[in-house]
C-alpha cells in the first residue's frame, strides 16, 4: 500500500502538545475519569469494579453493543462492530473497495476517507462543498452526473468537518434515493452526529435507513471521550459485518476492556453529556460570531449548522497559512489552515467545543487588531 502523509494529523503532531492554546480542535471538552464514574449507574459501576483486564469480544462487549443499538431506530446488537474510529474507516474501505472501482467523496473531508480509496487503486471524484450566497452548499445533481458503471461507493460526512455544514432532509433523502437507484454503498462518517445546533435539523443515521449504508460513530467528539479510542461501525448488511470482523483480526483484534466499560457508562449518560456539550457550543458560536464580525476587515464568519467546528474565511490580502504560522510563533495559538484538507479557499478551522474558546479569542484580539492596522 502506498499512502500519502496525513496532513491534518501531522500538523497536530507538531503543535497539539506544544502550543499553549489550541483554537482548532474538533472534539468537545474532555470528561475526567471522575466525572464519568460519578454519573455511572449501579450496573456499569459493578462492571467497572469487577473488570478483569483480559481480551474482549471481537465485535465488542454485548452490553456496549446493546447501548449502541439504542441510539438508532432499526439497528440491533447484530448490526454493529466496535472499532477505533480510524480503524473503522480502514477496514471498511478494505472490505468493500477494489482496484478499478470508482468512488465519489465529499470534499473537503477527513483525509483518510479519500486517501484510502486512492491507495487501494480506486478512482475518486471530489463532490465539493462550496461557499455560495454566504453559506455552505452541496450540489446533489453532481451525484447523478458523475456515477459511472464502475462506481461502487459514495462517501459523506454529516455533520461536516471542517465546515459545520448539514444538508436539508430533502437533499439527504435525494442522496439516499440516488445510492439505492444505482445499488451503491454509502459510507457515512457521523462522528459529529447528535451535535446538531437545532434538534429539528438532525438527520437519521445512514445505516438506519439504507441497507447498503455503513455509518461510523463513536465517543471521541459528541461524547467528549477521545482518549477512550472507542467507536463503531453499523450496517444492516450482515455479510459485510462478518468481513469487517475478519479484517479487524489484522488490526486491533479486539477492543480495550477498560474503554468498553467506560463507554457503557457514557452511553447511559448521553442526555446529560450531549446537553452540556451543545450548550457550550452554542455559547462559543455566539462568541465566535461576535469576534469575527467585529474584525470583518480580515474575516468572513460562516455560521455552522451542526457539530463542534466552523470554517471561517480569511481576507485574501493574507494567505491563511501565513496567518496560522504567525499566530503559533508569535502568540502560541495553534490555528488549523484549510490547506491541510487540500482546500484551495483561504479558510481555517476553529473548534467550538472547548471551555477555553473565549479565553483564546481574548488572547488573539490584540494581535488581530495589529494585523488590521497593517492591512
Amino acid at each position: 500500500m502506498i499512502i500519502n502523509p496525513f496532513k491534518l494529523e501531522r500538523y497536530f503532531a507538531i503543535y497539539e502538545f506544544t502550543a499553549k492554546y489550541l483554537l482548532s480542535p474538533s472534539d468537545c471538552e474532555s470528561l475526567s475519569m471522575q466525572e464519568l464514574i460519578d454519573g455511572a449507574d449501579e450496573e456499569s459501576l459493578q462492571l467497572w469494579q469487577q473488570l478483569k483486564l483480559g481480551y474482549t469480544e471481537s465485535k465488542g462487549h454485548p452490553i456496549l453493543r446493546q447501548e449502541i443499538a439504542k441510539l438508532y431506530q432499526n439497528i440491533t446488537i447484530e448490526d454493529s462492530i466496535t472499532v477505533v474510529p480510524e480503524e473503522g474507516i480502514f477496514i471498511a474501505m478494505n472490505a468493500i473497495l477494489q482496484k478499478g472501482d470508482h468512488v465519489i467523496v465529499m470534499d473537503p473531508i477527513y483525509q483518510s476517507l479519500s486517501e484510502l480509496p486512492k491507495s487501494l487503486g480506486c478512482s475518486v471524484s471530489n463532490w465539493k462543498v462550496e461557499f455560495k450566497e454566504e453559506q455552505w452548499h452541496l450540489d446533489i445533481d453532481f451525484l447523478e452526473r458523475n456515477i459511472s458503471k464502475n462506481t461502487k461507493m459514495i462517501i459523506v460526512n454529516f455533520p461536516h468537518n471542517p465546515t459545520g455544514y448539514l444538508p436539508s432532509r430533502e437533499t439527504f433523502d435525494k442522496m439516499i434515493e440516488i445510492a439505492e437507484k444505482h445499488d451503491l454503498y454509502l459510507f457515512s462518517d457521523e462522528m459529529y452526529w447528535l451535535l446538531e445546533h437545532e434538534e429539528a435539523d438532525r438527520l437519521p443515521s445512514v445505516a438506519d435507513i439504507y441497507k447498503k449504508g455503513i455509518s461510523l460513530f463513536g465517543l471521541s467528539k459528541s461524547f467528549s471521550l477521545p482518549g477512550l479510542r472507542l467507536g463503531w461501525l453499523t450496517t444492516r448488511n450482515h455479510e459485510l459485518i462478518e468481513k469487517l470482523a475478519v479484517l479487524k483480526d489484522y488490526t486491533t483484534i479486539c477492543g480495550s476492556a477498560t474503554s468498553e466499560i467506560l463507554g457503557i457508562m457514557a452511553l447511559r449518560q448521553k442526555e446529560k453529556i450531549l446537553k452540556k456539550n451543545k450548550e457550550r457550543i452554542r455559547g462559543n458560536i455566539a462568541a465566535g460570531k461576535a469576534f469575527f464580525e467585529k474584525h470583518q476587515k480580515l474575516f468572513t464568519w460562516i455560521e455552522p449548522k451542526a457539530g463542534s467546528i466552523a470554517f471561517p474565511k480569511l481576507n485574501e490580502k493574507m494567505k491563511v497559512g501565513e496567518l496560522c504560522e504567525k499566530t503559533v510563533k508569535e502568540k502560541n495559538i495553534m490555528i488549523l489552515p484549510g490547506e491541510v484538507f487540500d482546500y484551495k479557499g483561504n479558510h481555517f478551522r476553529i473548534g467550538l467545543g472547548r471551555e477555553n474558546f473565549k479565553e483564546i479569542l481574548g488572547e488573539l484580539e490584540e494581535y488581530i487588531q495589529e494585523l488590521e492596522d497593517q492591512l
